[in-house]
């Protein structure tokens, strides 16, 4: 069970760090209706819009979105796996 847990991190982190590069750069289908239909207008920045990690890269640098993308998994996996392991301790105990 570890050994798939280690592969999953390392095929995650792979991923994150080399196919965010692909990602497009054009408004998805969300982004388009909003826009197409005026609801757009009414929007405003989230409270996090400047934050280091904002519109997927780290500090608003376009070419950073890897880094960015295997933060965001290593961040993932860190808070997943501390509530499995306070999950587990408290299901075994009880």
């Amino acid at each position: 069970m570890k050994r798939f847990f280690l592969w999953f991190a390392v095929v995650s982190l792979v991923l994150a760090g080399a196919v965010s590069y692909f990602a497009d750069s054009d408004p998805d289908g969300l982004d388009h209706v909003t826009e197409r239909h005026g609801i757009a207008e009414h929007a405003r920045d989230h409270p996090l819009a400047d934050g280091p990690l904002a519109d997927y890269t780290v500090g608003g640098d376009d070419r950073l979105t890897g880094p960015a993308g295997v933060i965001g998994v290593v961040l993932t996996l860190l808070v997943a796996g501390g509530l499995f392991w306070l999950l587990r301790k408290k299901s075994a105990r009880g």
